[in-house]
């Protein structure tokens, strides 16, 4: 038997598996499900579509090539890559995945990267939002607002020391000489790019809203669609107690850097999804908060398949590959949970963020609850934001359709 039936069967008996498991355990696939669209509805799109269609008027206009001229010294020789990857990066760190992938994706469509620094780009312009980080994970699941700043300074500086791994990837380009300009030619030069990028646009303003607005409601139904489906995977995997097998193989890792064996199945449930697996690392008591901090450090970094499913359907429509991408969410998993390690007992006792220390710094006492209060309107406005938006989204496309038929 080749490799290719071999990976048929296996595919097909997956499915055949989980559309079983459906029928035998409905009440919580159901309850998984439920509990995949709340997020989506409430917080994920709410947080993610005005960035989307800000952005995708901000290519139009010509706002991201004028970046991108001023933004060349600093990624060409940092990340090989060009300046408007800049604004990708930026968005990326701002709005949490898979902004970064829709964004490099955009600017590979716009044939603005080649197809080696879109890969280059698109692997470290995904990282998990300040929101979620500080709301969901460190208020939420730790009821500690200080062990965000651990977790976000982790995170970033994981994936901007992927990114500097990642300029190394690829076929060495041609070096092209440049002149050196004073700041002031620079930016004369990008907002000359500024203007002739917007002329050759030559939609009308209407135009290119509505299309912003068509294309991230489109992407965002998308996103929404794997988190729900990876949450009742999740859910599945765990009542059939595969991930329980699974993480047996974890315990063997474990022991080798001297962590509790019990973190096995918070890192298998993150591996497929980060926010469940996030919460459960929260919750192991065997783990002193360090182990808990850096598992979870790992789980951010990996992102889940949930999210990188995201990241491989929106890449899909151009020919960026998504192994290097693979690649460097596992690198940026051990990187963000070394990177906690290491810096634990200094952020540990200059922020006081270890268990039982009731002592608060002056800076913090009054912002504590600034990312809860943020996470909670989230929840209360999110549902309209989302049910407006979609109503503008039918609007447009219903329109849209129209008028091609005429």
């Amino acid at each position: 038997m080749n490799l290719s039936k071999m990976k048929t069967i296996l595919l097909a008996s997956g499915v055949t598996i989980m559309a079983c498991s459906m029928i035998l355990f409905p009440k919580e696939s159901f309850s998984a499900s439920i509990r995949g669209l709340n997020m989506w509805w409430e917080i994920v799109f709410p947080s993610l579509f005005p960035f989307f269609v800000i952005s995708e008027l901000l290519i139009g206009f010509g706002v991201v090539k004028f970046m991108g001229v001023l933004l060349e010294p600093l990624m060409r020789p940092l990340f090989r890559v060009p300046g408007v990857g800049g604004f990708a990066w930026a968005m990326g760190m701002a709005t949490g995945f898979p902004a970064g992938a829709k964004l490099s994706a955009r600017l590979r469509q716009e044939r603005q990267l080649s197809r080696v620094e879109a890969e280059r780009l698109v692997s470290f312009t995904n990282s998990s939002s300040p929101l979620f980080i500080f709301g969901a994970v460190s208020v939420g699941f730790f009821l500690n607002p200080r062990l965000g700043i651990l977790f976000a300074f982790a995170h970033y500086l994981g994936n901007f020391l992927v990114g500097i791994c990642m300029r190394f990837y690829g076929e060495k380009e041609k070096r092209v000489y440049r002149e050196r300009r004073s700041p002031w030619k620079i930016f004369s030069h990008a907002l000359s790019e500024l203007h002739r990028t917007r002329i050759m646009n030559k939609q009308p303003i209407g135009k290119l809203l509505g299309d912003a607005v068509i294309s991230s409601v489109q992407t965002l139904l998308m996103i929404g669609g794997f988190i729900i489906l990876f949450s009742v995977i999740n859910k599945l995997l765990y009542q059939l107690n595969i991930t329980f097998l699974l993480a047996g193989f974890t315990e063997y890792i474990l022991k080798i850097f001297h962590l509790p064996q019990e973190l096995g199945v918070p890192i298998i449930a993150g591996i497929f999804e980060i926010t469940l697996g996030s919460q459960m690392a929260s919750q192991v008591n065997e783990a002193n908060l360090m182990h808990q901090a850096m598992i979870t450090s790992f789980i951010l970094g990996f992102s889940g398949f949930s999210v990188q499913a995201q990241v491989a359907s929106i890449i899909a429509l151009t020919d960026i590959k998504f192994k290097p991408f693979f690649m460097a969410r596992i690198l940026h998993g051990f990187l963000a949970a070394g990177i906690t390690f290491l810096l634990w007992k200094p952020f540990a006792e200059k922020l006081h963020i270890v268990s039982g220390n009731n002592v608060i710094p002056v800076m913090l006492q009054e912002h504590d609850l600034w990312w809860e209060y943020t996470l909670n309107l989230f929840v209360v406005i999110g549902p309209i934001i989302t049910i407006l938006s979609l109503m503008i989204y039918t609007y447009l496309l219903v329109k849209k359709m129209d008028s091609t038929n005429v």
